[in-house]
C-alpha cells in the first residue's frame, strides 16, 4: 500500500507538474477535467451522478471553464469573462427549474448536492487556472501545491512525532493540534524556501522581504487547506464511504486527493494579487 501510493503520488505530482509548465489550454482543458471527475464523485455520493441534475452540473462546468478560456474574447464588445457571474445565476435558476417543474421526483437533498458540487469543485479549483494564467503564474500557482500537500505531508510528520493531543476526535481521530501546527508552519517553511528560487525571478518580489511575505502568505493559505481536508473527511462520514473513488491508486479519487487544494487555490489566489498588486 505504502509503495503504491508513493509511486502513483510521484507521477501525480510529474503530471501536474509538466501540466503548469505549459499552461495555456493545456491547464485551462485539464482542470475543466479534474473538476468534472470531481463532480461526478461528489454527486455519486448522492447517488444522483447520470440523473438530471449532476448531468446539468457537468454542462455548466464546461461552459463556466469555456468562457474563462475565451475570457479576452468579445461578442459585440462585451468580453466572454464576464459571463461567469451570469453563468452561476442561471445556473442556479436551472437547477431550482428542474426542481420545482418535476417535483416531487427530485428531493430537496438531491438538488442542494447537484448545486454544492458545481461551486464546491468547479468554481473552487478554477482558481488553479486563474492563477496560471497571471503574469508570472506559472511561478506563483506553485505556492497552492506548497500549501495543500506540503500542509497534509508535514502535518502527518509532525502528528506522527509529537502528536498527542486530538484536534477531530469524532471526525479525524489520526490528526492532532500538534499535527494542524506543524502543517501550517512547515507550510510557511516551505514558502520561506521558495521565496530564495522566486526572489529576482518575478519582477514584483525582489528584496530581502520575499521569504517572510511568502511564509506568511503560505501559512495563512495551509489553514483552509485543512478546513477543505476535514470539509471532505464529514462528507465522507456523513454518507458511511470510505473513498470518493479509486482513481488514484493508494489515495482514493479526485476529491480524497485535492480536498484541501479546493480551498486553497482561492485564498492563494487573493493574496497573490494583494502582495504583487495584480488585478
Amino acid at each position: 500500500m505504502f509503495w503504491k501510493r508513493l509511486i502513483s503520488g510521484v507521477v501525480l505530482i510529474i503530471i501536474a507538474f509538466l501540466v503548469l509548465l505549459i499552461g495555456g489550454p493545456v491547464t485551462g482543458i485539464s482542470v475543466m477535467i479534474l473538476s468534472l471527475i470531481g463532480v461526478y464523485e461528489l454527486c455519486k455520493v448522492y447517488e444522483i451522478e447520470e440523473r438530471s441534475p449532476a448531468v446539468m452540473a457537468y454542462i455548466w462546468t464546461v461552459l463556466y471553464y469555456a468562457a474563462l478560456m475565451l475570457g479576452e474574447i468579445t461578442i459585440k464588445g462585451f468580453p466572454v469573462r464576464k459571463l461567469t457571474m451570469p453563468l452561476m445565476i442561471t445556473y442556479l435558476l436551472a437547477m431550482l427549474s428542474v426542481y420545482v417543474f418535476k417535483f416531487p421526483k427530485y428531493h430537496d437533498r438531491e438538488i442542494f448536492a447537484a448545486f454544492m458540487s458545481f461551486f464546491y469543485v468547479s468554481v473552487m479549483l478554477s482558481y488553479i487556472y486563474k492563477l496560471r494564467t497571471m503574469h508570472e503564474g506559472g511561478y506563483f500557482v506553485v505556492l497552492v501545491f506548497l500549501c495543500s500537500w506540503g500542509n497534509d505531508t508535514l502535518a502527518y510528520c509532525t502528528g506522527m512525532l509529537f502528536g498527542k493531543h486530538k484536534m477531530s476526535p469524532k471526525l479525524s481521530p489520526k490528526k492532532s493540534v500538534e499535527g494542524l501546527i506543524g502543517g501550517i508552519l512547515g507550510a510557511g517553511l516551505l514558502g520561506f524556501l521558495y521565496g530564495f528560487f522566486l526572489n529576482g525571478r518575478v519582477t514584483q518580489l525582489t528584496g530581502i522581504h520575499v521569504n517572510i511575505t511568502l511564509f506568511i502568505v503560505c501559512a495563512l493559505g495551509a489553514i483552509p487547506a485543512v478546513i477543505g481536508d476535514l470539509a471532505a473527511s464529514a462528507i465522507k462520514r456523513n454518507n458511511d464511504i470510505k473513498d470518493y473513488g479509486n482513481l488514484i491508486p493508494g489515495h482514493g479519487g479526485v476529491l480524497d486527493r485535492f480536498d484541501s487544494m479546493i480551498f486553497t487555490a482561492p485564498i492563494i489566489y487573493y493574496l497573490v494579487q494583494f502582495v504583487v498588486g495584480q488585478a
